[in-house]
């Protein structure tokens, strides 16, 4: 029995020294080169088309409004690259956050309105909702915050009950 147990042990001491060897990392000899340290950045494009928004923070906030309201802001902006702007998708955070914005490319030094509506209907509390803009800026992406409070709703005024002569 301690022969089986002896050799059992030796078995899988084996088989562990073989995986060890099979999983090592080779070394690197002096004649490999090491890929990593050769990485190429990409080249800065000095022309590239940009945003600068109005609101230096690209947030609004809203105040606080009641349950079922809806908000819109329009968020200006002004292509301060040399080349085109072109956006080409904006999302919303969630369906309550819808963003319209030009499908015309941007000239230089123009400016661009991306009108975002916040419908509160089914929310409450705070609400920070972001819209997120992909184009060829060099700001990519870009995100728009909207902010604010939704209240409950106003309570309905009760039913006129009749008067009993």
């Amino acid at each position: 029995m301690k022969k089986n147990i002896l050799l059992a042990s030796a078995f899988m001491f084996a088989v562990a020294f073989a995986n060890a060897q099979a999983t090592a990392t080779p070394a690197v000899t002096p004649t490999q080169t090491d890929q990593s340290a050769t990485e190429v950045k990409p080249v800065e494009n000095k022309n590239q088309a940009d945003f600068k928004f109005t609101e230096t923070s690209m947030e609004y906030s809203y105040g606080t409004i009641k349950q079922g309201e809806s908000v819109t802001h329009n968020f200006e902006f002004t292509n301060s690259g040399k080349e085109p702007l072109v956006i080409t998708s904006a999302h919303g955070s969630c369906g309550c956050t819808v963003p319209d914005w030009p499908k015309e490319p941007i000239k230089k030094g123009e400016k661009g309105v991306i009108k975002v509506t916040f419908n509160s209907a089914g929310k409450m509390g705070p609400q920070d909702k972001t819209v997120t803009i992909n184009s060829n800026a060099k700001t990519n992406p870009a995100v728009l915050h909207i902010k604010g409070n939704v209240d409950k709703p106003a309570d309905a005024p009760a039913p006129a009950t009749p008067d009993a002569h």
